[in-house]
């Protein structure tokens, strides 16, 4: 429907009931706001008592029937023709609204899902079970519209509530008439009451009996809203309070019920009792008894100032007066006393009143009526009367009360929880409060001494002030003892009392004074529950109890002592009896005792002599009881309590006992009396004196208990004075209370062993170490306390017995009640927290002590208590999740204080022991009590929340906190452990169903995923504020942990029960405003990670792809789906693109979550691919990319401050006042990185799809991205904004010079922040946490008044640095983005010449600041290094040019300066990153800048008047530091490649040797002499070799290294360092002299060069090219180039390079007898040209000296041989293209794959591959014939006579056979040399700058393309050699005075045979010109013309080649000596003119 809301309505997704659970704090997560969106709509309903949802109404029934119903919210909903008559039906059921139906019905649906249907197919079946199944729904919320009240007017009466504003404001608009409201409550009750059952139900008992019991529990609500509202926001006027009283009487508390014979079970008896009980307070709560207690209160007139208040009618003080008095029995005895109490204060008030008005002396006349007189005092008033009725003890009035104090679920939680009451708010109080106003009436209407019954007093007390949470008591002991103690003597009476007996009754004083601590009920208390929240904290209130108890129990003014009669006669008399003088200030004269001597009492405090005491009774007895006037300390008494009760155990344990009296000895003289505890009568109970030691420990431990400053007052105090009286060893200090304490708690746990008959001790074993525990807190007694614990083995065991303490808790089972076991886990909570507070390196053994005590007391909980907690007997459920949570804490604290993951870390055994037992070495019943407990917390809560037990609810909460914290920890630990791979054991048990025992009603849940418990506590609202975040947090690292395993991971998605719904959910929550910040975040973070490792999980994140619920309109488990779907989209992708619109408002408010928006979306477009189809329409929408656009270049403004200067405290944190602002700045900074990196992934995406595409296409995203880039003041600002860095070391330092100065042993890496990184906040707590900081610093005590506090300070720099650190990780991220990006535009940049200024200007800026950088240390040498990254983009996107202007001139010489200040920058320098392990390394990028530099400077200064004289000089002055780093950097790098094999020292050899080739050029004018002289200081040169000799040229020591790199480690760089040195004509020399030939000789691979072994091909690493073969290819060529460098001048270089060619002898020659019927590579290619050179330089270095060295002739003979048979297989490979084409193999799979792909060519000239291997074949005949000619001194025949030619060197026959087995003959070289020519011709007639080959068509490094101008060079050198060697072999020939007559026998074949009987298989094609088949000798031939037909042919291929020259200078564009007509000339002279 078009007017349909989008939105979803509060009305329906937040009940009543959760609601109610909201305001009253049990449910976290909820602010104001939303609130006051909650309650607006419903203010009609909660105004209403009587028809809370209205009643039935045609209005109502026509918006139903019309399909759109419009909610009182606005929200308007879609109804279906099929939810109607399902609205009408619970309408009808239960007479309500139709709308109010509707409401009703769809939240039912939506909170609780469909119920089971027995025939869904039937509509009237579906209405009538749905109609019965809501009716629970229904009730509960009908009393919840009545229980949202109560927090409301709370809050209304406490300013401090965070719904007090809310109060405020909507109770005037819920209830504009208090008083009218009031008494509408009381009409409804009276009605209620009264009611009849409905006919409907007469036939359904059961049915009746529900409807009654209804009726009850809304009685009792109303009640509790009536008591609220009378509380403070309805005056008690007389009328309202009339008329509560009749209700109250008329019902007798109510129960007086019309429908009484219904309510016979328990729970109706005891809704019945609730009743009453709320009726007793409210008729004492109107009365207003702690009002009228005040003197000026009540007002006498008949026009009183307040006339709203019952006190000011007479009239109605009659009327109510008259219904009091009537109705006397027990049950009203509280109202009836608290009406006496009325009665008092207001004959009180008429006594004062000199006129009393006559209406209220009428009144008064009328309870008390005259006598003879208007008024007399002589006769006992009715309040006396009246109050000594009530208080006799057959009424029962203490009884009463203590019953409703610990028998009534309205004062007792634990009772509420076991019986399920429908009290609202148990023990709330406000309840308690009214029964102190009782209680302190009672004791000021009659004096406490004339108290019938004192005892029950006294218990009613200590129940009303002790015994309760101390959340509700802690607030009326405040009031006690600030107000009413100084009230008057009258309230503090009990106290006086109990003192006067002291310490004859220890009991009731010690009792009392505990209760009125504020700490509430003891652990061993009955009612004991424990608090849910444990403040670390004490209260200001507790606090102020405490101090009021100590200091009275300080100084007591009395102390009472029984006396026998006998001690007062006779002559060694102690007492005297006197009687008291007149004028005694004594109140009543009587008998008074004096003592004699000085007495020492117990307690260690002396009596003068003569101090008077007051006889308290039993004067006329035996004994007498006297009360001393002595000041002294009732601390001492209980120190004196404790060391005799340990005295008399000790003696009782037995002589024979191996327990000695250690502390006590023989009495020595004493001048004193000392009386013990015996002799002053002290009254103990019949079982011994175990409970007053009980008491005692429990009093002390009331006071120091969370309050360390108060206990260490008192340890004092008890050290303080004298001893105590039963210490009588003197010469020994007597024993403390930590001794004491100790060694009763050894003594009765030795006693609960079983053995003997001692009954239970289990309060005195939990006072004791309830003890221990706050004396840990006191640093002075601390370690007492360690060493004794160490001591003992009765606590913890040993490891040979696990001593008594494990026997002990065994008895709790029992019971179910585990007292001692929750004190025990709290001693060890204590004891660790002790430890840690206390911690100093620098007491080793006291460390090694308490990790000793640690460790034995974590194994015992461990393996007593964790591992079998889960099945054991529980009176009340919460201590199961207390205990589960106390074990958990501790092993939490232990993990978070003491990371595994650190090396040094305090407690590091204990830490260890802990993670082994959770993750190393874990066991299934370690983990199953934590898994379990998550999985089954869902359906507990439910059940706890449905019973309204919410004090289990917040122990199972905490509980679930602590568990999902710890698997969240364990998790995260285990990614940063070895097992990192491996499965753990928790992983598995949170992938693993979990069964859990169901309920009969529920057969069909007995299994939970844990996975999926988790993903359902996210969305869970009743789990509190954290759990859902922590869970989300233990999926994160559930994800990033399954995703390391190996080898295939589980998923998350996989465990999901709907996954679907699951992600709709979460994506709700992300979308929602005012959900918890943490808890989108962590979302956000889950989202993103499940997008990068979870495919199937991403997918649904990505696309929202959601099934529908249910297969019928309405019955779906999310009733509201429709419209939800409608609304929002349940895409993450969908909810981060709305984010996305209003991104400008999120930049200023909240960056943090855009920051996690745009985290995902980079996420997504980093698996674009995968989500191709949902994503290609967003890639395509220009509005998306300019946002993103927007984004990224959107300023951040300037960078604020980071230094501390001031610590706040915000929410109570404590936190930097620079906090906030860092943490924008950093966040902004971080979301530009990621909108960077979105444009980056999305440029790579649209290359990677479109890349081939020519021209090339650009995606939307650059075009938005393209104006930005290429403007320079844009562009330059950007980039401005992304390189610097506000990274700040020096704080660091600072730091540290702090820690090991003022705290020694406190180290910064000790605090490291152990979260994974996207689940920190930047900020004061990124990197290193504040709070593990200041627990560490307790342990480092300073004087509070010094001028400087150092912990303050250290604190502040901790803050700054994590400040620091959180802009300077933002910066980081945003510089790397910007390289990325920058690399990513390469394709659209790079040609771009309006950009390259921009970007080397740019350049040039920013090197400036790095060659300035002057900050150290690890971390800004990455930093660092990302700058020069940007660089080092910068320059690839700009590239090198040949046409710079002179502005990119410019600036890229300010870049070659500044390369210089980097180079030799100190505190960044590059040799540190060699040298040192640096985390990022900088210098590799800072190299490959050095080489972009170099090699265009090189160009610059090769063009004319390009670069002027001073910019020449900059590039040199750069060169020279560059050559002196990269020296000295080879140097470390051939010396470190040594002793390893480092792909990451491979690398830095590459790179380093690459920036010294280009240095190095001769054009870069860097003298040879300076770097090599350094090279010769560093000893660079012979390292290289060194190493060379002994490394793995191959790769084989590492086989998987080398198949995977192509390439071994460190040989091709050390190669190319040599051919770099050599290829300089001095380094050449340099290079010789440091034993080239021996290195090369004797490496990795001689011997297999030695043994002609040295193939192309290598079986370990196919598809490439041997690494041996091409070394064995680099050393031939580096030792060529060594020859010819050295020259003719330095021939005995010869010989050694001779010896070399002999020792690789084989493998020379098997490359120089290569076939024309053996395969052809372009390696072998490479192979026989670097030995052809290497004759070459031989040869041509041979001096031409006529003595020549016989070895080097020897080798060149040699060669020359097999050059010859060599040339006859060129000769035919390049005459027959086709055959050469055949021969040809590939080697690489890259040479493989272009040859297949190459389209066939008949014509194999046109084959790319064949025109390469011919260029390379013409090449390879220009060298051969060229080392021919150098070898056959062919200048020398041209130049001198014949006598001097070298005719032993004519070797060519000069016949024209063309035999391919025989070496070439002139023939040979005449058809090559034709065949060369023609190529020639071909080409000159080319355009020059053609290309010959397609480079494309090539592969690997032979991919140079062949031009025209380089093929007619080839082609002009290889004719001219040719024509040069055939001339001058001719000529030497023919001068030979003995011609071989037989070398030219030829036979008379056919010219044109094969011959194919060679053995070798070769073919050998015959002479193509006819000859004469007749056999005749070469003279003959000779004399016949054949010399002369040579001579012709080869002069004519001279004239021919004669023009070719000529052309070819034009060619070539540099003249040339024209050699043909030399040749001509020599041939004219020497041979004769041809015929």
């Amino acid at each position: 429907m078009s007017g349909e809301s989008s939105a979803r309505s509060e009305l329906i997704d937040v009940t009543y009931a959760q609601l109610h659970l909201i305001l009253s704090g049990h449910q976290d997560g909820v602010n104001a706001v939303q609130v006051k969106e909650y309650l607006e709509p419903r203010k009609a309903q909660l105004s209403s008592i009587t028809e809370t949802f209205g009643k039935p109404s045609d209005a109502s029934k026509k918006q139903i029937e019309s399909g759109s119903v419009t909610l009182p919210d606005g929200i308007v909903l879609r109804v279906e023709q099929g939810d109607k008559e399902f609205i009408f039906a619970v309408s009808s059921r239960y007479q309500i609204d139709e709308v109010q139906a509707l409401i009703l019905l769809r939240s039912f649906l939506y909170n609780q899902g469909m119920p089971p249907i027995s025939d869904s197919t039937s509509s009237s079946v579906m209405a009538a079970e749905l109609v019965d199944a809501i009716s629970a729904f229904y009730f509960s919320e009908r009393l919840h519209t009545f229980r949202v009240l109560i927090p409301l007017f709370r809050a209304k009466e406490n300013m401090e509530d965070a719904l007090y504003q809310v109060a405020l404001e909507f109770l005037p608009q819920i209830i504009p008439d208090g008083p009218k409201f009031a008494q509408s409550i009381v009409d409804e009750y009276r009605r209620k009451t009264l009611e009849t059952l409905p006919e409907k139900f007469n036939e359904d008992p059961k049915a009746a009996t529900l409807w009654a019991k209804q009726t009850m529990k809304e009685q009792l609500v109303l009640l509790e809203v009536l008591f609220w509202t009378m509380w403070g926001y309805v005056p008690c006027s007389g009328p309202l309070v009339e008329a509560i009283f009749e209700a109250a009487y008329d019902t007798s508390l109510g129960s007086i019920q019309a429908n009484n014979t219904l309510l016979l079970d328990e729970e109706s008896r005891q809704l019945q009792q609730d009743c009453a009980a709320i009726w007793i307070l409210i008729t004492v709560e109107v009365l207003e008894l702690e009002s009228i207690g005040e003197s000026d209160s009540i007002e006498l007139s008949d026009t009183p100032t307040r006339s709203d208040v019952y006190h000011a009618s007479p009239a109605s003080l009659q009327r109510l007066h008259n219904l009091v008095t009537s109705n006397a029995n027990s049950q009203y005895s509280c109202t009836y006393l608290a009406w006496t109490y009325l009665l008092s204060r207001l004959s009180a008030k008429a006594a004062e009143t000199p006129d009393v008005p006559p209406s209220f002396q009428s009144f008064f006349d009328y309870i008390n009526p005259p006598l003879s007189r208007p008024y007399s005092k002589d006769r006992e008033p009715i309040h006396a009367q009246m109050s000594r009725a009530c208080l006799e003890p057959e009424v029962g009035l203490f009884k009463l009360i203590k019953n409703l104090l610990i028998s009534s679920p309205l004062f007792v939680t634990a009772l509420a929880w076991k019986t399920g009451s429908s009290i609202t708010d148990p023990n709330a109080i406000a309840y308690r409060s009214v029964l102190k106003g009782l209680v302190i009436a009672t004791v000021e209407l009659v004096q406490v001494e004339l108290i019938p019954d004192f005892d029950a007093l006294v218990e009613v007390w200590i129940a009303l002030f002790g015994r309760s949470e101390s959340l509700s008591v802690t607030g009326i002991c405040t009031q006690f003892w600030r107000s009413d103690w100084h009230h008057g003597i009258a309230r503090r009476a009990i106290f006086d009392v109990a003192r006067s007996r002291f310490p004859i009754h220890v009991k009731p004083l010690l009792r009392l004074l505990r209760s009125m601590t504020g700490v509430g009920f003891l652990d061993t208390d009955p009612l004991y529950t424990a608090d849910y929240a444990q403040e670390d904290i004490i209260p200001e209130d507790r606090e102020l109890c405490d101090r009021f108890v100590f200091h009275y129990m300080f100084k007591l003014s009395t102390y009472s002592q029984v006396i026998p009669i006998s001690a007062c006669t006779g002559a060694h008399a102690l007492y005297e009896r006197q009687a008291e003088r007149f004028g005694s200030q004594n109140v009543s004269p009587g008998l008074t005792y004096l003592n004699l001597r000085p007495i020492k009492l117990p307690g260690g405090s002396v009596l003068p002599a003569r101090t008077p005491g007051r006889l308290l009774s039993g004067d006329g007895g035996d004994q007498v009881v006297v009360s001393w006037q002595h000041e002294h300390s009732g601390w001492k008494v209980i120190l004196e309590l404790l060391t005799d009760y340990v005295n008399q155990r000790r003696m009782d344990f037995g002589a024979g006992n191996s327990y000695r009296d250690v502390s006590f000895g023989q009495r020595g003289a004493s001048q004193l009396k000392a009386l013990r505890i015996e002799d002053i009568g002290m009254e103990l109970d019949a079982e011994g004196d175990e409970s007053v030691v009980t008491d005692a420990l429990d009093l002390v431990r009331s006071v120091i208990q969370d309050n360390p400053t108060q206990a260490g007052v008192l340890m004092q105090s008890l050290e303080d004075g004298i001893p105590v009286v039963s210490h009588t060893m003197t010469e020994s200090q007597p024993p403390d209370l930590v001794q004491l304490t100790t060694m009763i708690l050894e003594e009765a746990l030795s006693r609960s062993n079983g053995r003997g008959k001692s009954p239970s001790c289990t309060q005195l074993i939990t006072s004791a170490m309830s003890v221990l525990s706050a004396l840990l807190a006191i640093p002075s007694y601390s370690n007492r306390v360690w060493l004794y614990i160490r001591s003992t083995t009765a606590l913890f065991g040993s490891e040979r017995a696990p001593g008594f303490a494990s026997i002990a808790l065994a008895a709790e089972r029992a019971t179910g009640q585990y007292t001692m076991t929750l004190a025990l886990l709290h001693l060890v909570e204590q004891l660790f927290r002790e430890a840690v507070l206390s911690f100093s390196p620098e007491n080793s053994k006291l460390q090694q002590l308490k990790e000793e005590v640690l460790l034995r007391a974590a194994r015992f909980v461990h393996t007593e208590i964790w591992v079998e907690h889960m099945g054991w007997k529980y009176a009340q459920l919460g201590d199961r999740f207390e205990i589960g949570k106390r074990v958990i804490s501790l092993y939490v604290q232990v993990l978070e204080h003491s990371p595994p993951a650190l090396e040094i870390r305090p407690f590091a055994v204990l830490s260890q022991t802990i993670a082994d037992l959770l993750l190393f070495k874990a066991t299934t019943s370690t983990i199953n009590p934590l898994v379990s407990s998550i999985s089954s917390g869902g359906q507990v809560l439910r059940m706890l929340y449905s019973s309204r037990r919410h004090g289990d609810v917040r122990r199972l909460i905490f509980l679930l906190q602590a568990q999902l914290r710890l698997c969240r920890l364990v998790l995260n630990y285990k990614v940063k452990s070895s097992m990192v791979n491996k499965p753990c054991l928790l992983e598995q048990a949170l992938c693993a169903r979990v069964t859990e025992g169901a309920s009969t009603q529920d057969k069909a849940i007995t299994r939970h995923d844990p996975i999926d418990i988790l993903a359902s506590y996210v969305k869970d609202r009743d789990v509190g504020n954290m759990v859902p975040i922590e869970a989300m947090r233990v999926l994160c690292a559930l994800g990033a942990s399954l995703a390391n395993a190996q080898p295939s991971p589980p998923t998350i998605v996989g465990h999901l029960s709907h996954p679907e719904s699951s992600v709709a959910s979460l994506v709700r929550i992300i979308q929602h405003p005012y959900d918890e910040l943490a808890l989108r975040k962590a979302i956000w973070n889950f989202i993103s990670l499940a997008v990068d490792k979870e495919p199937a999980l991403a997918t649904l994140f990505v696309s929202g792809k959601v099934r529908a619920y249910g297969d019928f309109k309405l019955m779906k488990n999310d009733a509201e789906k429709k419209e939800e779907d409608k609304g929002r989209s349940s895409s993450a992708l969908d909810a981060a693109r709305e984010i996305l619109v209003s991104w400008k408002e999120l930049w200023e408010a909240n960056p943090l979550l855009l920051a996690c928006v745009f985290r995902f979306l980079d996420i997504v477009w980093q698996h674009a691919l995968e989500h191709k189809t949902v994503l290609e329409p967003l890639r395509a929408e220009a509005d998306f990319w300019e946002r993103i656009v927007g984004v990224a270049c959107e300023e951040v403004g300037p960078v604020p401050t980071y230094e501390t200067t001031e610590i706040v405290v915000l929410e109570g944190v404590r936190r930097s006042n620079l906090h906030d602002a860092i943490q924008m700045h950093a966040y902004r900074t971080l979301v530009k990185s990621y909108a960077i990196h979105i444009l980056t992934r999305d440029i790579g995406i649209h290359l990677q799809l479109h890349g081939s595409d020519v021209p090339l296409k650009k995606p939307e995203s650059y075009l938005k991205l393209e104006p930005y880039l290429k403007s320079q003041d844009q562009l330059s600002e950007m980039l401005s904004e992304a390189a610097p860095s506000s990274y700040a070391p020096q704080i660091h330092d600072k730091l540290a010079d702090m820690l090991s100065r003022d705290f020694p042993g406190l180290d910064l890496q000790q605090l490291e922040v152990q979260d994974p990184m996207p689940e920190r906040d930047y900020g004061d707590s990124f990197a290193f946490s504040p709070v593990l900081l200041r627990v560490r610093l307790q342990a480092y005590p300073f004087a509070a008044d010094g001028m400087d506090d150092p912990v303050e300070e250290v604190e502040k720099l901790l803050l700054s640095i994590n400040l620091n650190l959180s802009l300077a990780h933002a910066e980081t991220a945003l510089l790397e983005s910007w390289e990325g990006l920058l690399r990513g535009v390469v394709p659209y940049l790079r040609t771009d010449a309006v950009v390259r200024p921009i970007l080397l200007s740019v350049a040039a800026s920013i090197s400036y600041d790095i060659a300035g950088e002057q900050r150290e240390g690890d971390k800004m040498a990455t930093i660092h290094g990302a700058r020069l990254s940007l660089v080092l983009a910068l320059l690839e996107v700009a590239w090198f040019s040949s046409s710079d202007n002179k502005g990119e001139i410019e600036s890229f010489m300010d870049l070659v300066r500044n390369l210089r200040g980097i180079v030799l920058n100190e505190a960044q320098s590059p040799a540190r990153s060699f040298l040192s392990p640096l985390p990022s390394p900088f210098h590799r990028v800072l190299l490959q800048i050095l080489y972009f530099c170099t090699k265009q400077g090189r160009s610059l200064l090769g063009r004319p008047k390009a670069v002027n004289a001073e910019q020449r000089l900059a590039v040199a002055q750069t060169v020279e530091p560059t050559l002196n780093f990269v020296i000295e950097a080879l140097r470390v790098v051939f010396l470190a490649a040594r002793s390893r094999s480092d792909v990451d020292l491979d690398r830095d050899m590459e790179l380093l040797v690459a920036v010294f080739e280009q240095c190095t050029k001769p054009d870069i004018d860097a003298p040879s002499s300076y770097w090599l002289t350094r090279c010769q200081e560093t000893d660079v040169i012979r390292s290289s070799l060194d190493l060379y000799v002994h490394i793995d040229l191959v790769g084989l020591s590492d086989l998987p290294l080398l198949v995977s790199r192509k390439q071994p480690l460190y040989a091709p760089h050390i190669l190319l360092f040599h051919m770099t040195l050599v290829s300089n004509p001095m380094g050449a020399e340099r290079f010789a002299s440091e034993g080239v030939l021996a290195a090369y000789s004797n490496n990795f691979i001689s011997s297999a060069i030695s043994s002609g072994m040295i193939d192309i091909a290598f079986s370990e690493l196919p598809g490439q090219r041997s690494p041996a073969h091409l070394a064995y290819c680099s050393m031939l060529s580096i030792v060529a180039t060594v020859i010819t460098a050295l020259g003719r001048q330095n021939h005995y270089f010869d010989a050694e390079a001779c010896g070399f060619v002999h020792l690789y002898g084989e493998q020379i020659t098997r490359a120089l007898s290569w076939t024309i019927g053996d395969p052809i590579t372009l390696p072998l290619l490479e192979e026989i040209d670097q030995v052809v050179n290497l004759f070459y330089s031989i040869a041509a270095s041979v001096p031409a000296a006529a003595n020549s060295n016989p070895v080097v002739d020897r080798v060149l003979r040699g060669f020359t041989t097999h050059a010859l048979q060599l040339l006859q297989q060129v000769n035919y490979a390049i005459t027959h293209p086709n055959h050469l084409a055949s021969l040809y193999e590939p080697v690489t799979h890259d040479e493989r794959v272009k040859i297949e792909k190459a389209q066939p060519q008949t014509d194999p000239m046109k084959r790319p591959f064949v025109m390469h291997l011919i260029r390379r074949l013409f090449q390879l005949s220009s060298n051969i014939v060229g080392t021919l000619v150098t070898i056959s001194r062919a200048d020398t025949v041209l130049s001198n006579g014949v006598e001097d030619w070298p005719t032993t060197e004519a070797l060519i026959v000069p016949h024209s056979k063309v035999v391919l087995g025989e070496p070439a003959s002139l023939g040979t070289l005449l058809e090559l040399g034709n065949r060369t020519l023609d190529v020639l011709r071909n080409l000159v007639q080319r355009p020059p700058g053609q290309s010959l080959t397609d480079s494309s068509a090539l592969s690997g490094s032979y991919t140079t393309p062949l031009g025209v101008k380089q093929g007619v060079i080839i082609a002009r050198r290889n004719l001219e050699s040719i024509l040069l060697y055939s001339v001058t072999q001719l000529a030497m020939w023919l001068s030979k005075p003995d011609f071989d007559s037989t070398a030219g026998d030829t036979d008379g074949e056919d010219p044109q045979a094969m011959d194919a009987s060679r053995a070798d298989g070769s073919l050998v094609m015959k002479d193509r010109r006819q000859t004469r088949s007749s056999s005749i000798t070469m003279a003959e031939r000779l004399r016949r013309g054949m010399t002369g037909e040579m001579a012709a042919d080869l002069q004519s291929l001279l004239t021919k080649s004669k023009s070719m020259m000529i052309a070819s200078e034009a060619m070539i564009g540099k003249p040339s000596v024209d050699l043909t007509q030399i040749l001509l000339n020599f041939l004219h002279e020497r041979i004769g003119n041809p015929s």
